[in-house]
């Protein structure tokens, strides 16, 4: 029998996929490739999905360190947010899962791999690219976009044959992770919709206002409130205070792999949290022209990375500047929590180039006179001058 390996959500549409294939000759293996937001009940769960609808084998991998390491990171780093709002929740995620599906194929013998992926969306060209890059020996199967199938005859073939419809199959498309959860479908296809109270409204429990202190190496949150954490887990915690606070809720519009504009809601508290924080402590360390040329070439590197194009040489490239950058962006961000809100208070670092015994801004000065001033002002006018001249005549 031919061997396939599914990249498995617990989703409708991948416990879709597991049938038809099998129905096709397929010996399916699903593999869920947990790059955060899942706990152990939703890996049970998931697992129990993935033997209800027939498959042969279940794998499960844990990518969360991998994800962090390979991509948020450098997210964070670079200040990554597609247009100025989103913190790609779900791309730097779609990619490993594609990597660590890979890597199962091949572990147990694999001559094809699948995704449930639509025809309309971005998580198709991530996964299509992953996989034709690092592993071109291996034939895509893609049910759900070849057949054109919507969400109510996938439901439907399932009922049929009566095999488990996983909860809320009909309402949105949810992707939880590591970076943030993402919502699609129902009303974020009409622009002038607003989203639910979910997604606007802090909890009416939402605990009092505080503060937490991130701790930072080289760019890097290595500690919250003084204890030392890895990066999932230190992300993760953020995530629960900032659910519980009802922050890093928006909607976005933007420019999707295939050229349409696409809408998503999202909620990622601790993404957008973190690179606020990086940022205000960027800016105390760092040059003017190194955070100039840095932010050019991040946001150049997230819209690669949100199309699908991580296995572009360019971004080695970058991640390498992005890297060098980050050398002295080292210490502490104090960050006031409240409900529906946060505000980075204050920064502090060893490299610290605000220095008091210079000069302290709009005050007083030790390193240059008033004269000198006055000249570097007039000198500074001249583009402008002789432009304006131009002009009058």
């Amino acid at each position: 029998m031919k061997r396939c390996v599914l990249a498995f959500s617990g989703g409708l549409d991948t416990s879709f996929c597991v049938p038809y294939l099998t129905a096709q000759g397929w010996e399916v293996h699903t593999a869920y490739v947990n790059t955060g937001g899942a706990t152990a009940l939703d890996l049970e769960a998931i697992a129990r999905q993935a033997a209800a609808v027939g498959s042969a084998r279940h794998h499960a991998v844990d990518a969360r360190q991998a994800v962090f390491d390979r991509f948020v990171r450098f997210l964070i780093q670079g200040n990554v947010l597609r247009g100025e709002v989103y913190p790609l929740s779900v791309a730097a995620e779609r990619t490993q899962q594609a990597l660590s599906a890979i890597e199962v194929a091949r572990a147990v013998g694999a001559s094809a791999i699948a995704h449930g992926s639509t025809g309309a969306g971005n998580d198709q060209v991530r996964f299509d690219i992953a996989f034709r890059v690092l592993a071109p020996e291996l034939e895509i199967l893609t049910p759900i976009r070849e057949l054109g199938l919507q969400r109510e005859q996938a439901i439907a073939y399932l009922e049929e044959r009566k095999l488990p419809v996983p909860p809320k199959a009909g309402a949105y498309s949810i992707n939880r992770g590591l970076w943030g959860t993402t919502w699609g479908g129902g009303w974020t296809h009409d622009t002038w919709a607003g989203p639910p109270a979910e997604l606007v409204d802090p909890p009416a429990d939402a605990p009092a206002a505080r503060e937490i202190i991130l701790g930072w190496e080289q760019g890097i949150p290595v500690s919250l409130d003084g204890t030392a954490l890895a990066g999932p887990e230190l992300i993760r915690r953020l995530g629960d205070l900032g659910e519980a606070y009802g922050l890093g809720r928006n909607v976005h519009v933007g420019e999707t792999a295939l050229g349409i504009k696409g809408r998503i809601g999202f909620e990622a508290g601790a993404a957008l949290l973190l690179i606020a924080a990086h940022r205000e402590l960027e800016k105390l360390v760092l040059t003017k022209w190194q955070g100039f040329w840095k932010d050019q070439l991040a946001k150049f590197y997230g819209d690669r990375l949100h199309e699908g194009h991580y296995f572009d040489p360019t971004l080695r490239d970058i991640e390498a500047l992005i890297a060098s950058s980050q050398q002295r962006v080292s210490g502490e961000t104090r960050v006031r929590l409240a409900p529906g809100r946060f505000q980075v208070v204050g920064t502090r670092s060893p490299f610290s180039m605000m220095d008091r015994s210079v000069a302290t801004y709009g005050e007083e000065n030790r390193l240059w006179t008033g004269a000198e001033a006055q000249a570097f002002s007039r000198v500074s006018a001249i583009p402008e001058l002789l432009a304006e001249r131009v002009a009058r005549r």
